[in-house]
């Protein structure tokens, strides 16, 4: 691999990866410290120099009705396309139909709290993510409806058959992908300085955030109680290879990966080279843990003056007490002591669900009939749609 552009300042360093990793993970983590997603960008370039007008309209009909739907494609998107419409050796109508079901056998609420407790708050752990958020004026502005709209995109993206071309998970998805490639572009237009902390949105920021919404969050889910056997984990993780390939994270970074362990190994690596909390994460996980606080009042009915401790107590068991100090969370112990008999009664009533295959079957199918009611309601355009066309407002 050809190393060229500098380590960014304000990531760890070089020597530091080399000493732990060894010299193949510290090129990856220099190329990946340094790299966006060429493709998307290109593309966000093309549709600035041709005017958003009419690049606009070629992306969306690109995005939904495949290349071959384009007369005459600009040269970037056509290459960007050919990607996305060209997918790895390991898909096959198994990984699409048959491996996110397990994902299902947990109820929504579950996913919600894995990925707000989870997920997005050690995504946002990250400093330059949260750079990205307060150089674009999104730091905590509208972090209910990013929230909302990050949850519409996962179960998108997890109901069986809904990555195939054209269909809503990839379309979705690919509306994701191109929002990060406005974002990087908007980052640096304002000011955001890649000299230390590495290109906005780079590599090792998606890398990371692709183990937040796999290892984070399928842990997170175990501890409360909703346990995936190692097959079913495994089949989850090669899912999300393929989420990884349509959202333009490097393979080297998230392919092979079939369980925990080899995820922790890698995560490490991208931890080393994140950095340390900053005064917007912390702020960006309090908008986080507000806006989910309502929802929990409404979905498990806990009363208002319980809701976010309970859920501190939650976010504290997922990501540990150094980390919940750093990010400001406050300790929690009497909701804390109610969630041990939580757990207990959703693992067992999990484990009676189990014994009968049949009705474990039953129960993943109606969760995704459900979801797919939902997520087919009309709604507006998310930030997601919005990016994709060339807005980020």
């Amino acid at each position: 691999m050809t190393v060229t552009a500098a380590w960014p300042t304000g990531r760890s360093s070089r020597s530091a990866v080399l000493a732990q990793f060894g010299e193949t993970r510290a090129d990856l983590m220099q190329w990946a410290l340094t790299t966006g997603d060429p493709l998307a960008d290109a593309v966000v370039d093309e549709m600035h120099e041709l005017g958003m007008s009419t690049a606009r309209p070629l992306l969306v009909r690109g995005i939904r009705d495949g290349l071959d739907a384009l007369d005459d494609p600009p040269p970037a998107l056509a290459a960007f396309l050919r990607q996305t419409e060209t997918p790895p050796a390991y898909v096959d109508d198994e990984l699409l139909d048959d491996l996110p079901l397990p994902w299902f056998s947990s109820p929504t609420p579950v996913h919600i709290l894995s990925l707000s407790a989870g997920a997005l708050v050690r995504v946002y752990e990250s400093p330059s993510i949260a750079k990205v958020l307060s150089t674009t004026g999104r730091l905590v502005d509208r972090a209910d409806k990013r929230l909302t709209e990050t949850g519409t995109w996962l179960t998108q993206a997890m109901l069986p058959g809904n990555l195939r071309r054209g269909r809503p998970g990839y379309v979705a998805t690919l509306d994701v992908r191109m929002l990060h490639a406005h974002m990087r572009r908007l980052a640096l237009d304002r000011g955001y300085d890649s000299t230390a902390d590495g290109v906005p949105i780079n590599q090792v920021d998606l890398g990371r955030t692709w183990m937040d919404f796999t290892l984070t969050s399928f842990v997170a889910e175990e501890q409360f109680g909703f346990d995936l056997t190692g097959r079913e984990l495994a089949g989850l993780y090669r899912y999300w290879w393929y989420v990884g390939h349509l959202l333009g994270i490097d393979a080297r970074l998230v392919e092979g990966i079939t369980g925990h362990d080899a995820a922790r190994r890698i995560d490490d690596v991208l931890q080393t080279v994140t950095g340390p909390v900053s005064d917007d994460s912390a702020r960006l996980a309090a908008a986080t843990l507000d806006s989910i606080s309502v929802l929990l009042r409404d979905l498990f009915g806990v009363p208002p003056r319980l809701s976010r401790p309970a859920l501190d107590a939650i976010t504290r068991r997922i990501h540990g007490p150094g980390m919940s100090q750093d990010l400001r969370i406050r300790p929690a112990p009497v909701a804390d002591a109610l969630l041990t008999p939580a757990v207990t009664a959703f693992r067992q009533a999990r484990a009676w669900r189990r014994r009968s295959p049949e009705r474990w079957r039953s129960a993943i199918d109606s969760t995704v009939a459900a979801e797919r009611e939902r997520t087919t309601a009309p709604a507006a355009p998310t930030a997601y749609q919005r990016g994709a066309t060339g807005s980020t407002d």
